[in-house]
């Protein structure tokens, strides 16, 4: 029995067919290279960090952004300065110590010439006197020690809700936590609320630059993370710039 010839135009579809899968493959063996290629040394576990980074800023859109929006709402500016400043003031205690740990002299003494001031002149920190005096401000952590002292950071990890760290930060973390001047407060229903006040507090001042960061940013995760490592890298050197024989301390 004579078989009937497939049809010509079946055969350009099949080809046509072909090709695209073809330049499909070839697509995605390109993007794949590509991918490998710009991968961050420093953020080794970027799948990872990418889900967290998803699950983060859907709790930011879903409670953060409109707690802080209800904030700056219902509470005038001067209230939420004075927030603002007495949370500040807490925390200069914490870097009050780390500058002594560090070793920095002046840090040291600048910090502690505030935590008095705004103590003393500044109704308990609600007013930052100091600032208006011209006393800088310098907020260390034990990261920051640790840095200090060559401890490298390690890679970078998007921590849940907290937001980014790395390997060295995370450690210090639990040396952060118990050392705040809020972990002190009593009771322990005054402790929780000023957690909560001070998160939305901090959250209510970045509205606007989370907005123009989410509108301006082709990938939101890569310039979070480049910009945090960069600024950590310079509150570990203190701002200064990095000798040659001290290019490996704090990495």
């Amino acid at each position: 029995m004579k078989r009937s010839p497939v049809p010509r135009s079946a055969i350009r579809k099949m080809a046509k067919s072909a090709r695209l899968a073809g330049a499909a493959a070839g697509l995605a063996l390109i993007a794949g290279h590509a991918g490998a290629q710009t991968t961050n040394p420093a953020d080794p576990f970027e799948p990872f960090n990418r889900g967290v980074f998803r699950l983060n800023e859907a709790v930011d859109e879903a409670v953060l952004v409109p707690a802080a929006r209800a904030y700056r709402a219902v509470l005038p500016q001067p209230v939420r300065t004075g927030v603002t400043n007495f949370f500040n003031n807490i925390g200069d205690v914490w870097s009050f110590a780390n500058s002594v740990m560090q070793l920095r002299a002046q840090n040291s003494a600048q910090t502690f010439m505030r935590l008095n001031v705004n103590t003393v002149f500044g109704l308990g920190g609600i007013l930052d006197v100091a600032t208006e005096l011209g006393i800088e401000r310098h907020r260390e952590d034990f990261g920051q020690t640790l840095g200090r002292w060559g401890v490298p950071s390690g890679p970078y990890i998007l921590l849940p809700v907290l937001g980014p760290s790395t390997v060295r930060d995370t450690a210090a973390l639990l040396v952060d936590l118990n050392a705040d001047g809020v972990a002190a407060i009593k009771p322990v229903a005054a402790r929780d609320v000023s957690y909560v006040l001070r998160v939305v507090d901090a959250r209510a001042q970045f509205l606007r630059a989370g907005q123009i960061l989410g509108d301006a940013a082709l990938d939101k995760y890569s310039f979070t993370r480049d910009i945090y490592l960069q600024r950590r890298q310079a509150e570990v050197d203190d701002g200064k710039p990095r000798d040659d024989d001290d290019s490996g301390r704090g990495r």
